[in-house]
């Protein structure tokens, strides 16, 4: 299952044109959320994996967030 937690971060923290906040927000934030994802469901793939694109997408946002306010 951490496998599949690896991948998401690793494809996330390469598409497309994102800055360091981004892709540092999307990265860390996927291996947050699939972990706690795995955590709280005793460690079921969908769980770990739909933790992965929840904490993914709001590292991401938040690295856009973060990038307004510092420019």
């Amino acid at each position: 299952m951490i496998r599949y937690v690896l991948a998401i971060a690793i494809l996330a923290g390469v598409a497309g044109c994102a800055s360091r906040a981004e892709t540092v927000g999307t990265a860390g934030g996927a291996v947050a959320g699939g972990a706690l994802g795995s955590a709280v469901t005793g460690g079921s793939t969908i769980g770990t994996v739909g933790g992965a694109a929840a904490g993914g997408y709001i590292g991401d946002q938040l690295g856009k967030d973060y990038n307004r306010k510092h420019p």
